[in-house]
């Protein structure tokens, strides 16, 4: 693809650019570096919101970059999928035993 000239596309780029690059590092497992990311994501996002609307050619060119972005952004939450129900999992294990140490030391106070 060809480097579009449109300040709107440019930043339209970027978000792809920075959606492919969390993608490439989910695959990897590199999680902490995918949220580290994620700020980029939002400022670019945020960018958006101060420049000026799109011709018909560039909303085009937009269209393909959305695309790009979305299916980038579809991959990254399939991979996140497992990692956040393994956390789930870890979160509940770590409550129930908790749970069973409080019940423990509530049941064997020793009198003072």
């Amino acid at each position: 693809m060809s480097h579009p000239s449109n300040p709107v596309l440019e930043q339209y780029q970027l978000i792809a650019h920075i959606t492919r690059n969390m993608l490439q590092l989910a695959q990897n497992n590199q999680w902490p570096e995918v949220m580290t990311q994620c700020e980029s994501y939002i400022q670019a996002v945020h960018g958006l919101k101060q420049m000026d609307t799109l011709s018909l050619q560039d909303r085009q060119a937009r269209r393909e970059l959305l695309t790009r972005i979305l299916a980038d952004d579809a991959a990254i939450r399939n991979l996140a999928t497992p990692e956040m129900g393994r956390l789930a999992h870890l979160m509940g294990n770590m409550k129930r035993q908790q749970n069973v140490l409080e019940t423990y030391y509530t049941s064997h106070k020793v009198p003072v």
